[in-house]
């Protein structure tokens, strides 16, 4: 896998702190924090590896964010 580019933090907020939460949860809470997009995508999803910044992935099984990542 590509190591992603340097981008600038287009957010301070972490993403560690939705894993866990519910689908609907995160992404509500990482739209109030000011994510112009949040993708939410199965754990094995395959996706292309671009960097937008600005945009939350959100990888989710039965409902839950099992993975959360930048970009």
């Amino acid at each position: 896998m590509a190591p992603e580019p340097a981008a600038p933090d287009s957010s301070p907020d972490d993403p560690a702190r939705y894993v866990g939460l519910s689908s609907e949860a995160a992404e509500q809470h990482a739209r109030a924090r000011g994510w112009s997009t949040v993708r939410v995508l199965a754990p094995d999803a395959i996706i292309t590896m671009e960097y937008l910044d600005g945009r939350l992935n959100l990888a989710v099984r039965d409902g839950e964010v099992v993975r959360c990542w930048k970009g």
